[in-house]
């Protein structure tokens, strides 16, 4: 790694790389050279100086090469110089913040409503046993298209991924090859040839098909609770967005709010089966504090304290983002968890690999959500070395309304549903990733909690 990229490149096109760099830190320690300028840190000290800003330093710069460009070409929140990012994120904020969140309830309520309606409708028909992954994806995919572009993709009423959502998963493999190609000499052209013709056929169509549905947004109503609403009121101004800009940065809310969202839903509904002293404690908490589903929204929820550790917990343990995310180490150099680093290296810190160090945290292996409840037993944890959500002016955007959706979606399925694995033999977690994870069927069984007292 020293002498050469070409590991690197191997670990990528392989969907092993966040375990294997996991694996090296477990070797070697909280630094690691991953390639010949580039270095992983699990330190939670490092998150700071790699994604923040400090007095005389500057946000570092994003190793473009690891992103996959939007589709279009337009500039978008994630793929920006950092004058038109603080310029995307001022006018999105706005869709996130506490009041649009409550203006949004009753729209994420309405397809949560469906979700409950569609898995009693399954178990009515003797279909208990279904496949968790697809429905939580139904249902965040019809939420952010609401949120997004004002309609749903309809997988919740079609009990069936929209053709778009299938492209969008494609993708995400192609993006990890693209990675590798742009490292290499004369990374355009090789680019077209390793790219099918289908998958770039797929992209012109995802490309008209946002653009379809930002111009069918456009002839909605600006005051509705949603995405466009802020940005819509801005629009002929020099601080508003393009119309290539509303494309771009259309797609990308699509994926990081739809597929992060259904990932940690599905990775908690597994840890929560596959350790049942921590169901238990959840089901405690959710079924003795309401008495009726109507009472389960946005500020009952705030309430519940373990479901909000068992969350986290879950981020700790399967962050949606598994890898690190590259930025470029600024020319005059830079002093990174004790470690003088020189200009121009490319660092990271790596999700996985900082979320189970033994470092960090204790008992790092084990589903504990007490350790997020001050237990005096993980008080040496460092728990700001997790952070699922990134750090600094670049962190995501959409963190609230995530919750938001987790909580209100696992306290209802906890409420309404006992729930146990179809396939108990199988290890849910091994799986590939690129940069999203590559989720198998995870197989549930559930059946109608008695809600006799």
């Amino acid at each position: 790694m020293a002498a050469s990229r070409v590991p690197y490149m191997r670990m990528i096109i392989s969907g092993r790389f966040a375990q294997q760099i996991k694996a090296l830190h477990e070797k070697y320690g909280n630094v690691v050279r991953i390639a010949p300028n580039e270095l992983s840190f699990t330190d939670g000290d490092a998150w700071k100086v790699i994604y923040g800003t400090r007095t005389g330093h500057g946000q570092k710069q994003k190793d473009l090469r690891f992103y996959p460009p939007t589709p279009g070409g337009a500039p978008s929140i994630i793929y920006s110089d950092d004058a038109d990012h603080s310029r995307f994120r001022r006018l999105l904020s706005h869709a996130f913040s506490d009041s649009s969140l409550r203006g949004q309830e009753p729209i994420i309520k309405s397809y949560v409503d469906l979700l409950m309606q569609r898995l009693n409708e399954n178990i009515a028909a003797e279909k208990n046993v279904l496949d968790m992954v697809s429905w939580y994806n139904f249902t965040t995919f019809d939420i952010i298209g609401d949120l997004a572009f004002g309609e749903p993709f309809d997988c919740l009423k079609n009990s069936n991924y929209h053709q778009w959502v299938h492209i969008l998963f494609s993708h995400m493999k192609m993006s990890a090859y693209a990675n590798v190609a742009r490292r290499l000499p004369g990374s355009g052209r090789l680019l077209k040839l390793i790219t099918p013709k289908r998958v770039t056929a797929q992209r012109d169509w995802h490309f008209e098909m946002t653009k379809e549905k930002v111009q069918a947004r456009l002839s909605k109503s600006n005051e509705r609770p949603d995405f466009f609403g802020n940005i819509l009121k801005h629009n002929h101004t020099e601080k508003g967005f393009s119309l290539p800009e509303m494309i771009s940065n259309g797609s990308t809310l699509i994926i990081a709010g739809s597929e992060t969202t259904a990932t940690l839903l599905s990775g908690v509904t597994y840890l929560l089966l596959r350790n049942p002293r921590v169901l238990a404690k959840l089901q405690e908490e959710v079924r003795s504090t309401f008495t009726r589903e109507e009472e389960i929204n946005l500020d009952s929820c705030n309430k519940l304290e373990y479901c909000l550790a068992t969350l986290t917990e879950a981020l700790r343990m399967y962050p949606p983002v598994s890898p690190g995310l590259p930025r470029i180490v600024d020319a005059q150099g830079d002093l990174i968890a004790g470690d003088w680093i020189p200009g121009g290296t490319i660092v990271s810190v790596s999700h996985l690999a900082a979320s189970y160090s033994p470092s960090n945290f204790t008992d790092a292996d084990q589903f504990i959500p007490e350790r997020h409840l001050n237990d005096p037993r993980y008080k040496n944890d460092v728990r700001h070395a997790m952070q699922p959500f990134s750090f600094g002016p670049r962190n995501c955007i959409g963190r609230n309304l995530a919750y938001v959706e987790m909580r209100i979606i696992l306290a209802r399925m906890i409420f309404n549903f006992d729930m146990e694995l179809a396939e108990p033999e199988k290890d849910w977690l091994d799986q590939d990733a690129f940069v999203l994870w590559d989720k198998p069927a995870l197989n549930v069984k559930l059946t109608p909690r008695s809600k006799e007292v």
